[in-house]
């Protein structure tokens, strides 16, 4: 079992209190958009963290575009310009349509979204919003959930206030 702190978009902007809620998490996955890299540094400080890069992020830093792993039984593909399901990004559609994982992540359109998508064998298509200050979007979420054994349970969406 594996319990995972998810969260994107923070620009720069590291909530503390998201070290309360992360904290019973073994990993934080960050989905892009992360600003300054000291975000990055102080996840990692605090537990394992896998970071993909951002709009923002591609000039500053050297992280992944896309970040593809097996954990607990599940494929997993985590990018940040992802779109949504029905309207992937182009750039991801085929690699989808070819091998969808069991789980995608994105972020970057600041909008919390969990669905399945049975268009693409039932994967879980999950966007945590907006855990930063910086956008158009009222409430700062992230995601807590678990996996285990090739299952995705216990799904919280956590408030973080408003921007």
């Amino acid at each position: 079992m594996t319990r995972i702190g998810l969260l994107s978009d923070t620009h720069s902007f590291l909530d503390p209190q998201l070290f309360r809620h992360f904290d019973a998490c073994d990993e934080i996955w960050h989905a892009g958009d992360v600003g300054a890299l000291t975000v990055i540094d102080e996840l990692k400080a605090f537990k394992p963290t896998r970071v993909v890069c951002g709009n923002i992020d591609r000039e500053s830093s050297d992280l992944p575009a896309h970040q593809r792993f097996e954990l607990e039984e599940l494929d997993i593909w985590m990018t940040h310009i992802g779109g949504a399901p029905p309207r992937y990004n182009p750039v991801v559609r085929p690699n989808l349509q070819l091998n969808p994982p069991d789980l995608f992540i994105c972020g970057h359109s600041h909008i919390l979204k969990v669905v399945r998508d049975p268009a693409m064998h039932n994967l879980l298509f999950i966007n945590p919003g907006a855990a930063g200050k910086t956008g158009f979007h009222l409430m700062r979420t992230a995601i807590r959930f678990t996996l285990d054994a090739g299952r995705i349970a216990d799904m919280q969406v956590v408030e973080l206030g408003k921007k």
